[in-house]
This record gives C-alpha cells, sequence and structure tokens, in this order.
C-alpha cells in the first residue's frame, strides 16, 4: 500500500497527502480562487498570507482533473505547479502520486561532477518514436559506449506538438508528448540500474510566450526591473518577489525529490536576474542538495559571459554549482575545422595556443576584453579544477546554428573531424557528447518549434534575424538554407537514424575506445591543475603533455595542418619519460576507425607527424 506524508512537500500544486489532496498556489492579486474539479466540485481555497491560497480536499485521487478560476476575471486556468497535463499545456491539471511508482534504486549513491562523461538528449528527437519509454531502450548502447550521465533536454511541458522544450510554461509537469509521469520515472529508474546518472536542463530566466498564464494569478510573477532576450523576465528581486522564487527553488527540489533526477543544468543563468542578497540560483541549488538527502547530484550552468564563480564554493563568494559549459572550446575547435569565424566565432582563430590555454585553464576569456561585446568578458578561473568546464565539440545550439544543421564531420574533414573529437574526450574537462556525435548521424538537428500562426511568424522572423548575423547567412541564397522552424519536416528530419549506429561502427569504436582510454589511464583522468602541459611545433601543432603522479606521463601530439618532418624539436615536453622512449597508444587514423594507417612517427632521420592527425604516445 502507498504511503503518503501528512504534510506538503513544496509551497505549490496539488499534493496528495494521508488526509486528502492538498492544493496551494501563489495567486496574490485575487482575493478568492476556487478549485473546480472536473465533475463539477467546486472548493473556494483559504487565503493565507504572502498570497497563497490553499485547501485539504477529501476524495481527491491520482488522475483527478482540475483548474483554477480566478475572482476577477472568472476564467478557468490549470495550476501553475500542476505535476501533469495531460491534454496540452492550457487543459486541465491531474492529479499525480508521485509514491506509488514502484522505485527500484535504493542503493544509488547519485554522482559527483568528477570522472563523467555527459551525454546531450532530445527525447523528441533521440528515437523514432520519441518517448521516454524507448529512450530507455538505447540506455544499455550508452553505458557500453563509456557514458556515464545523460543530460536531458527540457521535459516540463510546452505548447506545440513538437519543441526543444526551452518554451515551456508548466515547469512542474513532464509533457505528456513523451509519455507520462512514470514513463519518465521509470526511465530514470532504468539509467540508475544501469549504474548511469541523470541530469535535467531547466530553464528558469524566462517563461514561453504561449500558454503563459502566470500573470493571471500575480502580476508579481515578472518584474520591468530588467530583461531577457525571450521576453520579460522572472521577478527573483522585486517586490512581492516570494511566488516566483518559491516556483523555481522548489522546481529544482522537486525534480531532485520525485523523480530521482542526478542534477540539473541550468539554462542561460546569464539572464536569471536577481540583486537580493541570496541570489536565486545559490538558493535552488542549495533546495536541489537538500532535496537529494543522501545522494550526490551535480549542477551545471550555461552562461554565456564566463562567470566562474558561479562554481566556487559558498563560502568563498560563489554559488555552489559544479559545472559550467565552456564555449570557448567549441568556438575555437569549429574555427580550426573550418577555418571560417563569423559572427561569435570572431574572437578566435583556432590556433594551437587556444588549445593548449583550454587545456590548462578551461575558459579562453576570463576578464579580458572579448571583441564581440567589446568589453570584458568572464572572470579569472586559473585555479578552478578541470572537471568544472564541460567540454564539447557538438551540442544542441551550435548544431542548429550551423545553419543546415550539420555536424562536425559534415563541416571539415574526416580526419581533422576524427582529431578534433579525440582532443574533445581526452582533454582535461567533463566532456560531454551531442546525441548521434558517437555515429556520425547524418541527420541534422535544427530549430523547431510548433505555435500558433501568427508566433510562428514571430518565430521564423526572430530566427532568420539571428542568424543574419553570419555574414554567409545574411544574403539572400544563405537565408534559404533556413528550415521554417514550425514545419512538421523540420522535426522529422532530426530524427536519429539508429541504424546508422551499425553503418558506422568504427566511428563508435572510436569513441568507445577514446572514453575507455580516458576512464582506464591515469593521465588523462586527473582532476587536479596542473592537468596537462603544452607547447607550438607547428603553425598548426602541438603538444600536450599528461602529467601522471608515478612519471606514466602521457603525450598527446596534435597536427591539424600539412604532414611535418623535423629532425628534431626544441621543447622539454616532448622529452620521454625517464629511460624510456616513445610509441604510438592511440591514432586517430586507425584503419579501425576509418583511417588511413599511421607511419612511424620517429626514425633515425627525425619526426614525421602526419597531417589531421592526434597521436597519443606512452613510454616504454
Amino acid at each position: 500500500m502507498t504511503t503518503r506524508p501528512s504534510a506538503r512537500r513544496f509551497p505549490m500544486g496539488a499534493e496528495l497527502l494521508d488526509r486528502g489532496c492538498s492544493f496551494r498556489v501563489w495567486a496574490p492579486d485575487h482575493p478568492a480562487v476556487t478549485l473546480v474539479l472536473d465533475g463539477g466540485a467546486e472548493h473556494v481555497l483559504e487565503p493565507e498570507r504572502d498570497g497563497y491560497h490553499a485547501a485539504v480536499v477529501a476524495d481527491v485521487e491520482a488522475g483527478a482533473r482540475y483548474h483554477y478560476r480566478l475572482s476577477r476575471d472568472g476564467t478557468l486556468y490549470p495550476d501553475p505547479a500542476s505535476r501533469s497535463q495531460p491534454e496540452r499545456p492550457m487543459g486541465a491539471s491531474q492529479v499525480v502520486d508521485p509514491h506509488a511508482f514502484a522505485w527500484t534504486d535504493g542503493a544509488w549513491r547519485g554522482v559527483t561532477i568528477v570522472g563523467q562523461v555527459l551525454y546531450e538528449m532530445h527525447v523528441g528527437t533521440f528515437t523514432p518514436e520519441g518517448t521516454w519509454a524507448a529512450a530507455a531502450e538505447k540506455l544499455p548502447f550508452l553505458k557500453d559506449l563509456g557514458v556515464t550521465v545523460v543530460n536531458m533536454m527540457p521535459v516540463n511541458e510546452f505548447p506545440g506538438r513538437f519543441g526543444w522544450g526551452y518554451d515551456g510554461v508548466d515547469l512542474f509537469a513532464p509533457t505528456h508528448l513523451y509519455g507520462k509521469p512514470d514513463d519518465l520515472r521509470r526511465f530514470v529508474d532504468r539509467a540508475h540500474a544501469l549504474g548511469l546518472g541523470v541530469i535535467l536542463d531547466v530553464v528558469y530566466n524566462h517563461i514561453g510566450p504561449d500558454g503563459n498564464f502566470l500573470k493571471a494569478f500575480g502580476q508579481d510573477y515578472f518584474t520591468d526591473r530588467h530583461s531577457t532576450e525571450w521576453g520579460e523576465a522572472l521577478n527573483y528581486d522585486g517586490p512581492n518577489a516570494t511566488g516566483m522564487r518559491d516556483l523555481a527553488i522548489s522546481n529544482a527540489a522537486y525534480w531532485i525529490a520525485e523523480y530521482h533526477f542526478d542534477g540539473l543544468r541550468l539554462d542561460a543563468t546569464q539572464n536569471i536576474y536577481d540583486d537580493s542578497d541570496d541570489y536565486v540560483v545559490a538558493a535552488l541549488t542549495r533546495a536541489a542538495r537538500e532535496a537529494a538527502g543522501g545522494r550526490d547530484i551535480i549542477i551545471v550552468a550555461e552562461n554565456e559571459p564566463q562567470d566562474s564563480d558561479l562554481v566556487r564554493p559558498l563560502d568563498q563568494g560563489g554559488d555552489g554549482l559544479d559545472g559550467v559549459w565552456n564555449d570557448d572550446l567549441h568556438h575555437s575547435a569549429m574555427v580550426a575545422a573550418t577555418g571560417r569565424n563569423e559572427f561569435y566565432y570572431a574572437d578566435f582563430e583556432g590556433t594551437p595556443q587556444e588549445f593548449i590555454s583550454a587545456a590548462k585553464y578551461g575558459y579562453l576569456f576570463q576578464g579580458q576584453t572579448y571583441g564581440g561585446h567589446n568589453k570584458p568578458r568572464g572572470v579569472l578561473a586559473l585555479d578552478l579544477k578541470p572537471d568544472a568546464f564541460v567540454t564539447f565539440v557538438q551540442n544542441h545550439d551550435q548544431v542548429a546554428n550551423a545553419a543546415r544543421g550539420w555536424r562536425l564531420h559534415q563541416l571539415t574533414s574526416h580526419p581533422r573531424a576524427r582529431a578534433l573529437t579525440a582532443l574533445s574526450l581526452l582533454m582535461p574537462g567533463t566532456p560531454m557528447l551531442f546525441q548521434g556525435q558517437e555515429f556520425w548521424a547524418s541527420t541534422p538537428f535544427l530549430y523547431f518549434a510548433d505555435h500558433k500562426p501568427e508566433l510562428a511568424a514571430l518565430v521564423r522572423k526572430g530566427r532568420h534575424e539571428y542568424m543574419a548575423n553570419f555574414p554567409s547567412l545574411a544574403t539572400a541564397s544563405g537565408q534559404k538554407q533556413l528550415s521554417d522552424p514550425e514545419a512538421d519536416s523540420t522535426f522529422e528530419r532530426c530524427k536519429l537514424d539508429w541504424r546508422e549506429a551499425e553503418l558506422n561502427a568504427p566511428i563508435v569504436a572510436m569513441h568507445r575506445d577514446l572514453l575507455r582510454l580516458r576512464r582506464t589511464d591515469r593521465a588523462f583522468s586527473s582532476h587536479h591543475r596542473p592537468a596537462a602541459d603544452g607547447a607550438v611545433i607547428g603553425p598548426d601543432a602541438f603538444v600536450l603533455r599528461f602529467f601522471e603522479s608515478h612519471g606514466d606521463d602521457r603525450l598527446m601530439i596534435v597536427n591539424l595542418g600539412r604532414d611535418i618532418d623535423r629532425k628534431s624539436f626544441p621543447e622539454p615536453l616532448v622529452a620521454p619519460p625517464r629511460g624510456k622512449t616513445w610509441e604510438v597508444l592511440w591514432s586517430s587514423e586507425e584503419p579501425d576507425y576509418g583511417g588511413t594507417g599511421t607511419a612511424v612517427f620517429e626514425t633515425e632521420k627525425g619526426w614525421h607527424l602526419p597531417a589531421n592527425t592526434l597521436l597519443v604516445l606512452k613510454g616504454k
């Protein structure tokens, strides 16, 4: 029999208790709020302090559907903290019993940032079915590949038949498009059984424009003290900010407590504005960790200005997060891959020194002037451990911003793509793959969003204007490359074709071998600085030396230019371990990965470094 608590766990929403169902909503603009149950029963909620209205109603069970009627307009609205919207965002809310699910992960202790390999997943395009149940069937493949944590893109309810999830309007309700709430729980439970963690992408910087009904309950969910790129800013620091702060902070704890997620990825934290004494990002991070009980969780942030204080401990003036996305490395890699540095790539040249600095220090911009903004970018982060920086050469934004949604291997030569992939997976940091990257998916990942016609037109116009910041896409011919976000075909084209995982088995093997090397070789699993040092040895070539405490160092040689033949290199980092010589441990030109083979790199005549190749050397 399901054991239900005697008191509420969260400040908002419908929660089943041992004596009925507790309904609570923040609606400070209304003297009265009425609960309207499907079937006709109505209950006026009792006003409480701080703008809340609440009641405990007997004989309400899981599955019951309901609305709220607001006193000032009489309109029926869904619950702002609805746990389920079985039909659509603006439909009836549904009571969910989280205690009825039979979890099997009681022994699971969670994950820390140390040693993880992330995998970004969009559930709707990860499989042809686009469901949590279908995605769960692929988890053994990810485990075998060497992935340790799935980074699931947003799943809270959003309008339309498809979308990225960043325009969500019901923060607590898993979208009905991917299945039922318990299907999401089964996905997480299955992942834990396999030894995989799961973190969830959450959006606390704005509410989607379609189906955004929070203002009907209270104008103070929003503020004009700040502005965002996507609409009205959320009120975390203005007068009467109680409701919005409670909504975000409790939402972070909710996903951890009721769905057993192993952490969160916070979207665009630069647009989470809060000038109060308790920054809401730090507050929701504390709440999420408390909700985890004895489990470890990881909190990762996207932050375009590169504020490294996000990942500093609270007692050092930071916000206590575990990781930040490192766009700098991606930008350098893409310029090295394509030779093009338009728009936000303009400050990057893809040079050997950029890769060396990224390996040593994470962010490339840590407070110096950034030409793209003509102002300083970043906060000094020379002391941060490598794990704090999430490294990648693909993610949902960056693939979609490649006009046709092309991936790295489609934008450059295959040898160079193999070399850059190896670099991103072996260098210091926390590596992340984007779905399909591991088998060089031919399917694109495009921007798609299903909105009402008038909003769809605005979204399409905005997308074209944004992409026109790339000069090559500002022309009429360039704009023709962009797919319509609202077209069914745009969404359908993005669904992975899993037959390619077998057809491209050599590339899967390459990723598997790289992740095994990272996992098992102590030189690549260092979590302290200096994890590596480097030197430029040619116009497009460099070495990284990975230090191992027992002297069993590894030397990575990366040549992204033409063949190099040199008698010697006057660089101490190239010297082999004492009493040993170098031999090849791994090569991106291995025939098993589709390469042409690796010639002997050192002979009596000197060194031969093949073009567009990454070599890992060990002492023998």
